[in-house]
């Protein structure tokens, strides 16, 4: 189901009073007609019929300039602040994507655009609005291009907020959640890198080969929650062993890597088997004074 909760409204709220209230939406739509207040909705929800979005095309990345309104320096929703990146080149990121539908729908977004629940839209925490990206579900290969025009979602362990329509064609409706990877695309290239897929797509043995390797990944892909990070494994240790005594739905141990070309020793917690035994994680820790631990998806 959806995860739009209180703290999304208080979202919309503050970044309505921080980009302008109704002088903005004088300007970008008139203030004449107003929609029904979304709060006249208490849960969110899909529609009351299904409905078959399997036509729904993807958004066509364009050049746009940046969201007189949507792009403050930084914003606070519910104590926290968040900090709008300058640019979305080369993001890629893997989290945990939901999505938003019915309580939204025919209301303003925080660059302007109104939300429109059958169309590739997607909401961000901090990437440039708007921002085109391509969203793939780790669990099955599919993947959709949206418009990130939103703010969102503010809950826990969430990447991205997905359209009703994104999230249906990507098959998360049902759980409410999915693994994802967003990957943000550059407009200017976007003809050149779709010339070079159907180029692809015309060898049969090149595709089938890139197919094979992505479904072995998928088949391989789990959800962990990182504490921390280290350059010395001592510290990793005593992290761990705090932890030690704390129970878990899910192995706590210490994962080595390289960042920046230096060992580091990562406290994670996983593989989960669900993005609701990731939450109850998260709120198991915060009991121990450990807030936000970062989603990890290898």
């Amino acid at each position: 189901m959806p995860t739009r909760t209180a703290s999304t409204d208080i979202a919309r709220a503050a970044t309505t009073s921080l980009l302008g209230g109704c002088l903005a939406a004088l300007l970008l739509a008139g203030c004449s007609s107003p929609a029904p207040s979304r709060y006249a909705q208490k849960q969110d929800s899909a529609p009351q019929r299904p409905v078959d979005v399997t036509d729904v095309q993807d958004a066509v990345p364009r050049p746009e300039p940046r969201s007189r309104y949507g792009n403050p320096a930084s914003y606070v929703v519910h104590g926290k602040r968040y900090h709008t990146v300058a640019s979305s080149k080369n993001y890629r990121e893997r989290g945990i994507a939901s999505w938003y539908g019915t309580k939204f729908h025919g209301h303003r977004t925080s660059s302007g655009d109104t939300y429109d629940m059958y169309q590739m839209s997607a909401a961000h925490k901090t990437l440039p609005l708007p921002t085109y990206a391509r969203v793939t579900n780790l669990r099955n290969g599919k993947s959709v291009i949206v418009k990130i025009n939103d703010r969102g979602p503010f809950h826990d362990n969430r990447l991205i907020d997905l359209s009703y329509a994104a999230a249906a064609r990507l098959e998360i409706l049902g759980q409410g959640t999915g693994l994802v990877e967003v990957e943000a695309i550059d407009p200017h290239r976007y003809a050149a890198e779709q010339n070079k897929a159907r180029i692809a797509a015309s060898q049969p043995k090149l595709a089938a080969a890139e197919t094979a390797a992505a479904v072995a990944e998928r088949q391989n892909t789990a959800l962990y929650l990182q504490v921390g990070a280290f350059r010395n494994r001592a510290n990793a240790e005593r992290l761990r062993n705090q932890l030690a005594a704390v129970e878990l739905p899910g192995s706590l141990h210490i994962s080595e890597g390289l960042a920046n070309r230096k060992r580091v020793y990562r406290v994670r917690i996983g593989p989960l088997q669900t993005v609701e035994s990731a939450d109850k994680v998260t709120q198991i820790l915060a009991g121990q004074g450990i807030a936000s631990p970062s989603v990890v998806i290898d």
